[in-house]
Formats: structure tokens, sequence, C-alpha cells
């Protein structure tokens, strides 16, 4: 209690309501709190005071906190980066962020073993390759983004460079081309060891198994060792060694005569040219930060990197490599929001097929129907919608045959995945009507209008029934109020969210619920959202979470991914400024720098200077950012909650930075409910000045389109016109442009406060 008063001190009284919450931050330099006393406190102290900066939260801000994240539970400590094909169906190769090796042992029964294990020494003393964190400089990717990767590592009186990436051409085989040179020195030495308990023989070039199938293929620069098992390069300043490793074995009829080292440029060309082929089909985002626009390249390269065939699973390379339909959805949602349209496409029908979580019937049905509507949006595409007919009724089918005869709610099901006690779940029965409600609106669009009208009774019967349940299960004996997920007084209200199992999980599901928009608007979504932010729920604008069961990360740590929806709220709501810290907390500290990759958990404490822990990487928690950028530049909102989207707001919440002096800001391509959009901001504060470029849809047009223009502090915009046209402004900034078709150059004449 006292860590919370000395917060409130501190920062100011926390806003109550909604108007108080969004309102803009004063700069305040203040001591910056401890991790220990982030970790006691019920606020969220490193969030408050990143909004207390000059033009609030950014990435530097929240980057030097905590060390990076870094070290998994696996022998071979140092997290992996999954590196394959687009979309490959069978093993995927795993590069260890340290250099050290390439499929690992991880000899613990949470990871799977894959390939043959190829470990990498330096020196004439064969130190293991990136052993000594000091002397490491990556893993750093090409361009900032594409997954070719770059690790550095000093030894000796050397430099060494590791470049790893995964062929195209084997794609079920997930090849990995390796290439090492002297990056400074004039001299060095590198091994490679492969351990194989089976016996190896050489054809020609290529290391084989027993069997004959290719292992390893080798160029003129190294010397084989039978006995020990080893390759070894001498490497001159000019010198380059090149392998290429197979993590599945190719038979020696495919192998020996295709797969070359010596391709290695070749090969990675290709590589490059497919990826960038995926990323040229997406919505363009262009804004003044290199490490926002790497980082949203890297995310959708990673999401076609976990997906197998057509199925988006949660993770690869151990027990998280399947699909779960929260999770994968919201995964498949975010290339969608980002133009990926057809080949989101083919992920929808095993997502809509998938029946493997056990207790959770009523939960996976709601998330199918939901996604499946939010296709149909942001794609008019009527035809799918009826090809999948068979299966989106038998979703309603499970949400509309079976009610609790006393409370009109569906029965009982599974807390969540991990709690499995039966209750009679706030999560499932709001989602459940948030699907049911948003399909009704799109069965109105494909001319089903009798089905239509017997779903959207339905959906209004259970509303009422929610409602009716939330009157007799909220607890207002505290405050703010707590709303539980097992309604009818079966879950008691938690006074630091953390402290429990249980509490950690409302914590990750009571988004979920302020998501299904069913309260939208209403003092109990403030209620929920402010119980997140002060008993212990967020930290730097994360989900918090503790497993109470001794996992490496999920002690003191995020589960960022479940967040999702806490920031689709803020954002909604218009709280660009809570918005901002999320989205900076998550590139800051709940992603691996420089590559992007996400966990099932994050651990807030470091293992040592160096580094923190992280449970499961590389998991589709990359949703998160990928939805949030895009919702901080362009939102299509069903502010009016009919079940079919009528707004249209751009620029709502970017950072004040992005338009200072001769920045710009770029969106092209923009994927919405109204068709595609366009926006360029052009920053010319030195001249009094910002331009605004829009192109807005002109078939489906929003009923109200809105821009808004978020200068730095201590700016403000006198006045805004499109040719002779004048607009107003409000204080936050924002035009209304509904009157505006197609393209529309605005001009904003702005001036020092």
């Amino acid at each position: 209690m006292l860590i919370v008063l000395l917060c409130m001190m501190l920062f100011g009284e926390i806003r109550a309501q909604q108007s108080a919450r969004s309102a803009n931050v004063s700069p305040s330099p203040k001591k910056i709190a401890t991790l220990d006393q982030v970790l006691a406190a019920k606020q969220d102290l490193w969030g408050l005071a990143a909004m207390q900066q000059p033009n609030g939260a950014s990435f530097e801000f929240f980057a030097n906190l905590l060390p990076p994240l870094r070290y998994v539970n696996a022998k071979f400590h140092y997290y992996p980066i999954v590196l394959c094909a687009p979309g490959s169906k069978k093993e995927k190769a795993r590069l260890v962020s340290n250099g050290s090796a390439i499929n690992a042992r991880a000899e613990l029964s949470t990871w799977h073993e894959i390939g043959t294990p190829v470990l990498f020494f330096v020196g004439a003393e064969q130190a293991p390759f990136g052993e000594k964190i000091s002397a490491l400089n990556g893993p750093h990717y090409e361009r900032g983004y594409l997954p070719v990767v770059q690790i550095d590592y000093h030894s000796g009186k050397a430099t060494y460079r590791e470049e790893t990436f995964a062929s195209i051409d084997w794609a079920d085989h997930s090849i990995l081309f390796t290439r090492f040179n002297l990056k400074e020195g004039k001299s060095g030495t590198i091994t490679t060891r492969i351990e194989s308990m089976l016996p190896l023989r050489v054809i020609g070039n290529t290391i084989c198994d027993s069997l004959g199938r290719m292992i390893v293929s080798f160029d003129q620069a190294w010397r084989w060792n039978a006995e020990q098992k080893t390759l070894t390069a001498q490497l001159s300043a000019s010198g380059k060694a090149a392998l290429a490793i197979a993590t599945e074995p190719l038979p020696s009829s495919t192998s020996a005569n295709v797969v070359s080292a010596s391709d290695y440029d070749v090969q990675k060309k290709k590589c490059v040219a497919k990826w960038e082929a995926i990323l040229a089909g997406a919505m363009r985002v262009e804004v003044p930060e290199p490490v926002v626009n790497a980082a949203w390249k890297s995310t959708i390269v990673g999401s076609f990197q976990l997906l197998q065939g057509n199925n988006m699973n949660y993770s690869s390379g151990n027990l998280y490599e399947v699909m779960f339909e929260a999770e994968s959805a919201d995964a498949v949602r975010a290339l969608l929001l980002w133009g990926l349209k057809a080949d989101s496409r083919k992920m929808i029908p095993p997502l809509l097929d998938y029946g493997n979580n056990e207790g959770l019937t009523f939960h996976d049905a709601a998330f199918k129907l939901q996604l499946l509507a939010q296709y149909y949006w942001l794609t008019r595409d009527k035809t799918f919608i009826q090809e999948q007919k068979p299966r989106w009724s038998r979703c309603l089918e499970i949400l509309t045959s079976k009610r609790d005869q006393a409370t009109g709610l569906l029965p009982r099901e599974a807390y969540c995945g991990d709690e499995k006690e039966q209750v009679f779940s706030l999560n499932s029965n709001t989602n459940a009507w948030r699907g049911l409600h948003d399909m009704a609106a799109v069965l109105r669009q494909i001319d089903e209008h009798e089905e239509a009208a017997r779903i959207s009774k339905i959906a209004e019967t259970l509303r009422q029934a929610v409602l009716a349940a939330v009157d007799k299960s909220e607890r207002q004996d505290v405050q703010p109020p707590f709303m539980p997920i097992a309604l009818f007084g079966e879950e008691k209200p938690y006074d630091m969210l953390t402290s429990t199992r249980r509490g950690s999980y409302w914590n990750l599901i009571i988004p979920y619920v302020i998501g299904s928009g069913i309260f939208s608007g209403t003092e109990h979504e403030a209620s929920m959202l402010r119980y997140l932010e002060e008993h212990g729920g967020i930290c730097m604008g994360m989900i918090r979470f503790h497993q109470h069961s001794h996992l490496f990360a999920n002690e003191d740590g995020l589960d960022d991914l479940f967040g999702l929806r806490y920031v689709d709220a803020l954002l909604r709501r218009d709280e660009p400024e809570r918005a901002i810290v999320s989205f900076y907390g998550k590139l800051a500290q709940g992603m691996t720098r420089d590559t992007y990759l996400n966990a099932e958990g994050t651990g807030l404490r470091p293992l040592d200077e160096f580094g923190r822990p992280m449970y499961m990487p590389p998991t589709c928690g990359g949703a998160l950012f990928l939805c949030q950028l895009r919702s901080m530049l362009v939102q299509d909102y069903d502010l009016d909650n009919n079940g079919e989207p009528e707004t249209l707001r751009l620029l709502f919440a970017t950072p004040r930075r992005w338009l200072e002096n001769g920045k710009i800001i770029s969106v092209e391509r923009a994927p919405t409910s109204f068709g595609e959009v366009s926006v360029r901001v052009e920053s010319k504060l030195a001249l009094g000045e910002v331009i605004a470029n829009v192109s807005v849809p002109e078939k489906n047009t929003a009923k109200r389109t809105l821009l808004r223009i978020r200068l730095p502090q201590n700016w403000k915009i006198n006045s805004a016109q499109v040719g002779l046209r004048k607009l107003k402004v409000d204080a936050a900034g924002t035009v209304d442009i509904s009157t505006l078709a197609g393209k529309n150059s605005i001009r904003f004449k702005v001036s020092r406060i």
C-alpha cells in the first residue's frame, strides 16, 4: 500500500473517468522506479513515467530500463531463431542466437529435438562460437528485417562473421546455408563439429548418414576429420567458408549433385527475393523510426516462418508447435490487417476446422466466427463466406443449441486452457455474443436474411442473459468494481493480480472480455481497464503474469500477446498516450532486440547484466505489435455496435515525435472495411505547416472519416483547409473529412504555443 501511495504522489492521481484517463500527461522529470518497486506496485510505474517524458513514451525510454531478452531454458541457453522457407510443412531449422550451433540439442521435454546438431568453434583452441557475450555483436538481420542472420564474434586477434539463411529451393528439408569470414583480422580458424551418434561418410563434398542421405555439404575451404567428425577452415582476410546443412536429410538421389555449399550467393539471392516479394504484397508503412519499420517487416516474415502449410502454429520447435484458436486467429488477423488477404484466406479453413482445445468448445467457436466476420469486412469476399458455410454453420450450431435453463447462458466451460475448472464463463459468453452478432451482420450482407434474423435474435437474448449475470456477479464492494470471469460468486477479487496463479489467469482472460465489445463505452468497460491498471496487471503497457509453478520465464513476467485487446480498447476509447506506452514497451522489452521474436512468456528479472529469460520462443505474439501499429495509423470501427463498421479514423495515435520538423509518416494500401486507404503526412514545422495527402475509398465509404495530426509538444494547429475550403480542427488536432472523396491534400497551419 505504501508503494501505491508513493506512486500516487509521484505521478498524480490516477484518472478515474475516461476523459481524464485520455488526457495528455505533462512532462515532469522524476526518479525512475527500480525493478523491485515496479514488481511490488499495483500501478504501471514505468508506463506512467514514460508518459511523463517530453512527447510521451519512447523506445529509448523502455530500452534502457532492462537488459534485452536473450535466454531460454534449453541446454543451448540462448534463444533459437527459426529459419525455413515460407510455410515449410516439415521440421524447421533453428539457429542458436549466439551463433554457437544449428539444431542444437535442447535436452528438455518441452522442446523438440530436430535434425543433426552442428556446432561451431573458433581459433586453434576451438572455443565455442559466441561463448563470451561481451565479445558478441548480434544477431542482426540483413537490411534490418530479412531472415539472413548475421552474428559477429571477437576471439583472439580476429572478429568472425557468421551469416545464415534458409534455402527456398528445398523447403521441406529446411536446408540452412551458413558462411564464415573475417570481419576484422588477418587470419582465423573455424571448426564445425557434426554431433551424430551414427556413422558418417563423405561423398565428394557431402557428409552423409549411414543411408547415404545428405546432412552437410561443404565448399573447398573446409578439411574433414573423420575421427573427430569435424570440418576445419583456415580463414584469411578475404577468405570465406560455406556450408549447407539439412535439417531433414536429403536422399542421395537428390542431394550430392544438387545441393552445394558453393551455391551460397545464388541461394541467398533467391532467399532475399522471396521474402521481399511477400513483404511487397503487404500494406506499406514508413515512419521516422527505423526500428519500427524493421520490426513490422520482420514480424510479418516471422509469421510465415511459423506457418506450417496453411496452419498458423503458435510456435515452432517446442510443445507449442500447434494451433490455438484465439492466438493463431490473431496472427492471421494481423496479416489480414496488413493486406496479405490471399495468404490469410488459405489460413482460415484450418482454423475453422480446429478442435483440439479440450474444454473450450464455446470459446473456440466464438473466435472462429469473429475471424470470419473480420475477413469479410476487410475483403467483401462473399464467395469465400458462402464456400465456408459447412464450417461456420457448425460454429453457429455449437453456440445456439445449448443453454443453461436457469441463467440463459452457455453451459459451464473451462476457465481457460490451463485452468480446467468448469465455470459459467464471462469470456465464453461475451465472445459468443460477439461472434453471433458479427456473423448475423455478415449473413445479411450475403443475402442469408432469414438466418441472419434468427442469429441476431439469439445473440440479443444471450446479451441480455450476460448483462443479467453481470448484475448478479460484479463485485461493487471494491474499487474499481471487480468483474469476474467465473460468474455468480465463484471468483473473488484479487488485490494483487499476480500474487496468485488464478489471478494471473484472470489477467490474461479479462482482455478477451473487454475485446468482445459487449460493454463498449460503459462504466463496466472502464472498471475492467482500471482494475488491470490499478491491481498490478500492467507493466510497460503489457500484461503481467506469474505462473506460480517455477517455469523458467513466467515468474515475475509478462504474457504480452494477451494484451492485444487491452490495447485495442485503449485505441477505440481514444486513449493514445497509454496505447503508445504499450507499443514501445512491446517493441523495446517484449521482443528480442534486432530480431523481433516473441515468446509465450518473458521474464522481467534479468539472469545477468546481458539478458533476461523467456519461455518457448518464437511465438505468433508479434500479432500484438502488428495489430497495434496498424491501429495507431488506421482504425476502422463499428462504434455503434450494430455489427457493421461505419467509422474510419486516420493517424489517431501516432507518437508526437513522428511529426517533428522534416519527418514523414507514410501509409500505402492499408486495407480497411471500406477499401484501401493511403495517407502521407509531411511535417514542415520550420515553415509553419504540415501537409497531409489522403486517399480514401470511394466505393464503400465510411459514414464518418476523421484525420488527426498529433504535433510535437508545444506546437498547435491554427487552421486546416483543402484548397480554398476551411476545415474545423478540434483540440486534439482532428479534422472531419467525411465529405471528401478520392485523393485530397490538406494543409495545416501550425505555430509554437
